[in-house]
């Protein structure tokens, strides 16, 4: 079977929707509203759906990895916002060498774990 796909949109949970809506939306990326229960949020080619949806085990499970072109300068992008500063658990995990490559981490307000990274050539 061929899959002739266009876009992958994972959903995520929050547990309060406006602070996440506002982590996110100051992470750099656009919202578009769907209703007072969902919104997707897009970079680029690149989005996915927040939900108010609040599964503590489901939260705490989730991880997403988002491919960026300059680590460092993405890292040091994301430092600046000092983002730990302003939402309650949110924490930012400096850079790792890996063998495939390199990634940073960041943990959003609802527990959420993202890793940035590119990929080795």
């Amino acid at each position: 079977m061929k899959i002739d796909a266009l876009s992958l949109r994972p959903f995520i949970g929050s547990l309060d929707f406006e602070v996440s809506s506002q982590f996110y939306r100051e992470l750099g990326f656009e919202e578009f509203k769907i209703d007072h229960n969902l919104s997707v949020f897009k970079t680029g080619a690149m989005a996915f759906y927040l939900q108010r949806a609040a599964v503590k085990d489901w939260l705490e499970n989730t991880m997403l990895f988002l491919e960026v072109q300059d680590l460092d300068t993405f890292y040091a992008s994301l430092v600046a916002l000092d983002l730990p500063a302003k939402y309650p658990n949110v924490r930012v995990m400096g850079i790792r060498e890996e063998d495939w490559g390199r990634e940073c981490f960041l943990i959003d307000p609802a527990g959420i774990l993202w890793h940035f990274g590119h990929f080795k050539e």
